[in-house]
C-alpha cells in the first residue's frame, strides 16, 4: 500500500509539473519611459496566463514600492504555439494604457508587444529571473 501511495504521488508531481506553461516564472522587464523596471510573476490564472508585477525598480535600480504592485501587467494570455503568446492584454504603468498584448519566448528572453488599433508598442526583451 506504501508503494502505491508513492507512485501516486510521484505521477501527480509529474503530471503538475507537465501542465507548466514554459514562460512560467519570474521575469526582469527592461526600463520604462520613466527608466523604472520591474519583475513580473508569469503563472496560470485558471485556464489563461496572467503576469503580476512583485517588485519595483527606480532608474537608479532601487527598490521602491509602485502603485502598480500587485497589478496584473499581463492577462487573458493564451499560448498560440511556437514560443508565440496572445488573444491577451497588457498594461503599460508608464503610458496607463492597456494594449492587446503579444509574447514571444525565446530561451530565457521573453519579447513584449502591445497594440492598439493597429499601432504597437514595444514594450522590450525581459530576462528570465527564475
Amino acid at each position: 500500500m506504501k508503494a502505491l501511495l508513492t507512485i501516486a504521488a510521484v505521477s501527480l508531481v509529474t503530471a503538475t509539473a507537465a501542465l507548466a506553461d514554459p514562460v512560467f516564472g519570474t521575469w526582469q522587464t527592461t526600463k520604462d519611459d520613466n527608466g523604472n523596471s520591474g519583475l513580473i510573476t508569469v503563472s496560470a490564472c485558471g485556464s489563461k496566463i496572467c503576469g503580476v508585477l512583485t517588485k519595483s525598480f527606480d532608474a537608479n535600480g532601487k527598490t521602491f514600492i509602485s502603485e502598480n504592485q500587485g497589478r496584473k501587467l499581463i492577462w487573458d494570455m493564451v499560448n498560440t504555439g511556437a514560443g508565440k503568446y496572445g488573444k491577451g492584454k497588457a498594461y503599460s504603468p508608464d503610458r496607463d494604457k492597456t494594449y492587446n498584448g503579444k509574447l514571444k519566448l525565446s530561451g530565457n528572453k521573453l519579447t513584449v508587444q502591445g497594440c492598439v488599433l493597429g499601432v504597437c508598442r514595444d514594450g522590450g526583451t525581459w530576462s528570465r529571473v527564475n
